[in-house]
C-alpha cells in the first residue's frame, strides 16, 4: 500500500513514499538487505563524528531476542507489530567518549542515523515504522543496556501487508489521509513567533 505525501512544493520521491504503515508482511527480509539498513544509518551524520548511535536488532526468526524487543512494546504497538519480520531498538550513548562529558546532541544524531535507516528501507521496497510506545525501564532492563546509554525508539521494518489483516480501528487509521502542519506554522524568522519571509 502506498500513501505518497501531498507536498506543498517538491521534495524527493522517498521523503514522498516515507510513512508509518502498520500492516506488515510476515516474509522474511535478507541479510544483505538488513545490512544495508544498518549501514545507511553508519553515515548519518553526527556531533564531532561521535556517532552515538546503537541498535539493538532481532529478526523474527531469532525467537527469544525478538520476543524480548517485542516484549517492551506497549500493548498497543505489540498487536501490529508481531508480524514485523525485524524489531529494532536505537538507544543514544549520551556522553563523548574522549572526554565523559554530556553530549546533548545525542539524541538529534540518533535520529538522523534512524531516518537514514528508514528512508533506506523505503528505498529498497521495505516499511518502516518508528514507535515511542515502549517501556524504556523494561528495555534498558531485560536488553541490559550500560549506564550513560538511553533507550530512544523502537522500530519495526519489513515488507508492507495487507491492512486487512489489522483490527478495524487499526486499518481505519492505516487508510486515513496524511496531514502535516502548513511550513509557515513552524519555520520563523531571527525572532520566535515571527514567520519568516522565505516561506511566506
Amino acid at each position: 500500500m502506498e500513501k505518497p505525501a501531498e507536498s506543498q512544493y517538491p521534495i524527493h520521491d522517498l521523503l514522498r513514499r516515507r510513512w508509518s504503515p502498520r500492516a506488515f508482511s510476515e516474509r522474511s527480509l535478507e541479510a544483505e538487505t538488513v545490512r544495508s539498513l544498518f549501514e545507511a544509518a553508519r553515515w548519518a551524520p553526527s556531533s564531532n563524528n561521535e556517532q552515538p548511535w546503537r541498535f539493538l536488532a532481532a529478526s523474527l526468526e531469532a525467537g527469544a531476542d525478538y520476543g524480548r524487543l517485542l516484549a517492551c512494546l506497549n500493548e498497543g504497538n505489540r498487536k501490529w507489530a508481531f508480524r514485523a519480520p525485524l524489531l529494532i531498538l536505537s538507544v543514544a550513548g549520551l556522553r563523548f567518549e574522549d572526554g565523559d562529558t554530556l553530549n546533548r546532541h545525542a539524541f538529534h544524531d540518533t535520529g538522523l542515523a534512524a531516518e537514514n535507516l528508514v528512508l533506506q528501507a523505503v528505498a529498497l521496497g521495505l516499511a518502516a515504522h518508528q514507535m515511542a510506545g515502549f517501556d524504556v525501564e523494561k528495555a534498558r532492563t531485560s536488553c541490559l543496556i550500560p549506564p550513560g546509554y538511553e533507550p530512544v525508539a523502537m522500530i519495526a521494518v519489513g515488507y508492507p501487508g495487507d491492512p486487512a489483516i489489522l483490527p478495524e480501528y487499526l486499518r481505519e487509521r492505516e487508510m486515513k489521509v496524511r496531514e502535516r502542519k502548513p511550513i509557515g506554522e513552524f519555520v520563523f524568522s531571527s525572532r520566535w513567533g515571527l514567520v519568516s519571509p522565505l516561506v511566506r
